[in-house]
Parts: C-alpha cells; structure tokens; sequence
C-alpha cells in the first residue's frame, strides 16, 4: 500500500509542476509538445502493435524471473505467465505511442534500447522508420525469445536483439553501433546501474541524440538517479514527461533548462495564459 501512496504522491507532484505548450517560449521546447504530445493522429503501426499484444496477453507459457535490475515492486514471484509479466512490465498504449512519434519526429538512424522484454516498446520505436537500425539486449533469455518472435509476427526485420546482462553486452553493442542516436532505458531501476549505463552510452552520443529514461518517477531511487543525469554538464535541456524523461545535448540552447509538461488537454484552464 506505501507504493501506492508514494506513487500517487509523485504523480500528483509532477501534474502540480507541468507546463504546457501554452507555457513554452522556445521553438525546439514548442515543436516537441506539438510532436510528441498533441499529435493525436493514428498511426498505422499502432492498431497492429495493440492488437498483437491483445494475443499475446492470453500466453500462458511460464517465464521464470531474471535475477538482474531491481525486480518488481508489486510482484516478486519465481515465475509468471508471459501474459502476465507483457500485463505489467510493457508500456502502455500512450506511452508506446509516445515513444513512436519521438522516433518519428527525431528520426535517428541508430536505437539502443536496454530492456526490450517482450518487444512492445521495442516495436514502437522500430515502426517510426523501417529504415533505423534498432539494437535491443534483454537479460532475460525466455523473454527476449518471446520478442523475437513477436518482432516476427510484426514484420519488423530492422531489430536485433542481444540476450545478456547490459554489464556484460553493453560494450560490445556499442563499438558494433559507433553511435547512438537514440537510447532507451527501460530494464535497471537501480540508481548506480542506471547512471553507470547512461554515461556508457554518452560516450557514443551526437548533439542531435535523445536519451530515454523510462519510468523516473518509479521509485524514489529512480528520481535521485534522474535528478543526477539532468545534471551532467552536457545535458543541456531535461524533459520530465512523467513516464519517462527526455536528455537532450544540443550545443545551441543558451543555458540549461528543465521542464516538466502535459498535454493541454490536461490542463484546460492555461489555454493561453
């Protein structure tokens, strides 16, 4: 129950703080809330992606837990469904969503992503551009074979996925990239592990790259460790979303910024102001 009330808690801290595009002054800041939260068109891939996982949610095929990353905060079973752990463990429709038009609007060539599980996030960034190269290590070996063949079932033929700890894949992967245009992390919900894979993966970041940090407000050790990457010197523009952040390194924004926002729709009453 204290992980239901702390997490109410941070929600309601986050929506108390969040602009809107009616409260942005910078054209960059303007087009991401257009792009990523106000668009409201209907991709293509997202009908295929939601109705696959509709399928996928009645797998009852056993999957038994990894011991990397932080675990679950609600669930600490040896072993769940597949259907289960896809119930509580992939994003959501929205958030897929959202991810699909960051990837669309950004259009990197190269995607890493840490934490594919079962492929839906993973499939969302991959439909935005059947052309971008998508790299995803997932630790856990059943799971990552469910998202092989899920990737199958999709059509998408542009992902490779690494089964294995990130520690140990982690470098490899990204000598084999020698960039990353976009990363997103979404399978250690540890504060050091977390900081220590982000600066990994800085060393082979451009000034146009977008970090994704999923779920930053999961836990209270997941907003320190948020907190310390919107302040490494070369982020110069940190985005709170809510479920997950943005870093951008821009070299042109004339001073650091940070921003938490909405779409306005969920604040009518700035309309505006």
């Amino acid at each position: 129950m204290n992980h239901y009330i702390a997490a109410a808690r941070r929600r309601l801290r986050f929506f108390m703080n969040a602009k809107t595009r009616y409260d942005l002054h910078s054209p960059f800041m303007a087009e991401l809330a257009e792009r990523v939260l106000e668009d409201r068109r209907a991709f293509y891939a997202f009908s295929d992606i939601e109705i696959a996982r509709g399928r996928w949610l009645f797998d009852r095929e056993t999957i038994p837990a990894s011991n990397l990353g932080a675990g679950s905060l609600v669930n600490a079973a040896a072993a769940r469904s597949a259907g289960d752990i896809l119930r509580s463990a992939a994003v959501d429709a929205e958030t897929g969503r959202r991810l699909f038009r960051l990837a669309h609007w950004r259009k990197p060539a190269t995607i890493l992503e840490l934490g594919a599980s079962q492929g839906i996030s993973t499939a969302y960034l991959a439909s935005a551009d059947r052309q971008a190269q998508v790299f995803t290590i997932e630790g856990n070996p059943p799971l990552a074979e469910k998202a092989k063949r899920h990737f199958t079932e999709l059509g998408l033929d542009n992902i490779e996925v690494i089964t294995g700890s990130f520690e140990e894949q982690l470098p490899a992967v990204l000598k084999k990239m020698e960039r990353v245009d976009l990363l997103f992390i979404d399978g250690d919900h540890r504060e050091a592990a977390l900081l220590r894979y982000a600066r990994q993966c800085a060393a082979y970041r451009t000034d146009d790259s977008v970090f994704v940090i999923a779920d930053i407000h999961w836990s209270d050790e997941m907003e320190r460790g948020w907190a310390q990457l919107c302040a490494l010197p070369e982020v110069t523009l940190s985005v709170d979303l809510f479920h997950f952040g943005l870093l951008f390194f821009k070299k042109e924004f004339r001073e650091r910024q940070h921003l938490a926002i909405v779409p306005a729709r969920w604040k009518p009453w700035r309309l505006g102001v």
